[in-house]
């Protein structure tokens, strides 16, 4: 009888081991890939369609050179090339606050989100800091969903020329994203 009791426990851990194998579909078991790409993001900050507003600030932040303690909120255009009449692919939204009482600097949070396109229904989430003096900034991608989830990597962004006097701020940012 216990004999008989073993294999019945055996044989039904084996079952439920294959139907739970074969019915998870881990992305660990698909091959990890790197994907490089490069987006617009048309920053409008002035006007009556801004997409960039300032939303808190200390009472030293007028005082100071670096705009330390300003927290802002954007929810900009994503767009395949530096014009803002190319075509739409998401959204960019997220915070930012002037961290630095020496430079220049942001810690921001970023989400990319795309709504048309190769990533349709994909989203990029970018956290670090952002020097804004230097030419070329990187920072860190912490996660993703859709075609990205599980994702990791950097972005490269820099300034595109922009006439400044329209309220439009252009900026291209450069992706290497590792993910499933």
């Amino acid at each position: 009888m216990a004999l008989t009791l073993t294999k019945l426990l055996l044989f039904s851990f084996l079952v439920s081991s294959a139907v739970l194998t074969a019915k998870s579909e881990l992305p660990t078991s698909r091959r990890e890939k790197l994907t490089r790409f490069h987006v617009y993001v048309q920053d409008q900050f002035a006007g009556s369609n801004a997409t960039y507003v300032n939303v808190a600030q200390a009472s030293m932040t007028k005082q100071s050179t670096t705009s330390f303690g300003l927290v802002s909120v954007f929810d900009d255009a994503l767009t395949v090339g530096p014009e803002m009449s190319s075509k739409n692919v998401g959204r960019v939204q997220g915070m930012l606050s002037y961290a630095s009482q020496s430079e220049l600097s942001v810690s921001m949070s970023m989400n990319f989100v795309f709504t048309a396109g190769k990533y349709n229904g994909s989203g990029l989430t970018v956290v670090g800091r952002n020097t804004l003096t230097s030419k070329v900034r990187e920072m860190p991608i912490v996660g993703g969903t859709g075609l990205f989830r599980l994702a990791r990597g950097y972005v490269q962004t820099n300034t595109h020329p922009s006439d400044l006097k329209t309220g439009l701020l252009t900026l291209l940012y450069d992706f290497s994203v590792y993910h499933y």
